[in-house]
């Protein structure tokens, strides 16, 4: 109980360092004005290592805490993410998550999800133009910014993953004796 605990606390915390970086850090290191979405990746593993739960519920907490801070709508960040921890639970099942090469597809295919989501949203509840070849680039450069940051954090993923993975599902391997 008391590990459980602490890996809440960790993750609360992780989640803030995030928003920080997201917030501040990165809008010093933009790509043609577009900053990564750290939370993408951040609920993925979430989903990916935690148990069922974890990921819709973290998914759902971060997605109302961006909104209310981003001032936008209370659901755009909300479905998203809670989105990303459904597929993450559904990726655990499918995939490995020893693979780097596997975990760069998931942020690959986690991301496009989020972002056409997102625009889909905004686009229904505030009837903008839409932008195609705008909406492409940003889409593109995002991608390929989460790509990296997840080959760079992908050690530091795969060992707290592990930890709260063991946590949480346990060794669950029965053994019988003939």
């Amino acid at each position: 109980m008391l590990k459980k605990t602490f890996i809440n606390l960790a993750l609360i915390l992780i989640g803030f360092v995030l928003y920080f970086l997201q917030a501040n850090f990165f809008s010093w290191f933009t790509i043609n004005g577009i900053k990564p979405n750290l939370f993408v990746i951040y609920i993925l593993f979430i989903g990916l290592f935690g148990n069922r739960s974890m990921g819709i519920i973290y998914g759902a907490l971060w997605g109302i805490f961006l909104d209310l801070l981003y001032g936008t709508n209370v659901g755009i960040n909300l479905a998203g993410l809670v989105l990303i921890g459904l597929l993450a639970i559904l990726f655990n099942k499918n995939f490995s998550k020893d693979s780097r090469i596997t975990i760069m597809f998931m942020v690959f295919g986690t991301t496009i999800i989020f972002e056409v989501l997102v625009y889909f949203i905004k686009y229904v509840l505030y009837s903008t133009n839409i932008e195609v070849l705008n909406f492409i680039e940003i889409l593109i450069v995002e991608v390929i910014y989460n790509i990296l940051i997840t080959i760079i954090i992908y050690p530091l993923i795969q060992k707290f993953g592990y930890y709260i993975e063991n946590t949480y599902k346990g060794n669950k391997i029965l053994t019988r004796y003939f």
